[in-house]
């Protein structure tokens, strides 16, 4: 009786027993990932807190642990090349960077990131290219700060239709962006586009407390197009009285004292 019982219960025994085993061994697992990617986000955000404050040492030695965790995650290279580029040590940014974008090329964020490392150096083409394929991305957040930077690297390769068309797209996208108005009225003042950069720069002037110089410059120049002196009196004791070593300044003194 006993013995029967005994072998009725043994199959039910080494089932109970293969399922137990089975169920823990993916509970390990997963838990085991679970930690891993945890970790590596713990490392990840305390080095940028770093960043954030300016301690630089203390940054990389928490990534130097995100790597040894995840030696293919796209944003600890990322956050590496921003220690670097901080430290003035370029040739170790740029390579970071890049091996960032090799892991993850639909990064926007490291491409924009990059872009601004590229405008720095005054390598405008480079990072054109790189932003042209940001402002591609319709989903990423930051996309009218992103054409905003195309725009720049467009003038300074003497694009101006080419910036007049990323600012605009940009003012599209973000309206309240003050700056941006100032740069719509400088693109259209050099497209001799002249009515239209007066709106801009009035919509500017009516929303800022103090003209930086290029600004008051800008304003200088437009006055001297429509006529208005007055507007050109004001704007030029403005820019000798804030701005008097600046190189605004020594173009207006150039322009309008030397003639």
């Amino acid at each position: 009786m006993v013995l029967t019982i005994a072998r009725r219960l043994l199959p039910l025994l080494l089932i109970t027993m293969v399922f137990s085993g089975c169920v823990t061994t993916e509970r390990g697992g997963v838990g085991t990932k679970a930690d891993k990617e945890k970790a590596l986000e713990y490392s990840v955000s305390l080095a940028r807190n770093y960043i954030r404050s300016g301690n630089w040492e203390a940054a990389k030695r928490h990534l130097r642990t995100a790597i040894e965790i995840d030696d293919s995650s796209a944003e600890v290279y990322e956050a590496m090349a921003l220690v670097f580029q901080n430290t003035g040590e370029f040739e170790f940014a740029e390579e970071n960077y890049k091996k960032s974008i090799k892991l993850d090329s639909d990064f926007s964020r490291v491409r924009n990131n990059y872009a601004a490392f590229l405008y720095q150096q005054r390598r405008y083409e480079e990072a054109a290219e790189q932003l042209e394929m940001v402002v591609a991305d319709t989903l990423y957040d930051k996309r009218s700060g992103a054409y905003i930077n195309l725009g720049r690297a467009y003038m300074q390769l003497d694009k101006i239709q080419e910036a007049e068309q990323a600012f605009y797209r940009a003012h599209l996208m973000a309206r309240r962006n003050v700056p941006l108005l100032y740069q719509l009225a400088d693109v259209y003042y050099r497209l001799e586009q002249f009515p239209k950069s007066q709106s801009y720069y009035d919509a500017y002037r009516s929303q800022v407390k103090q003209q930086p110089a290029q600004a008051l410059w800008l304003g200088i120049r437009l006055a001297d197009k429509f006529g208005d002196n007055d507007s050109l009196s004001s704007y030029s004791l403005a820019l000798k009285n804030l701005y008097p070593t600046s190189k605004e300044y020594l173009e207006y003194r150039e322009q309008f004292i030397n003639e």
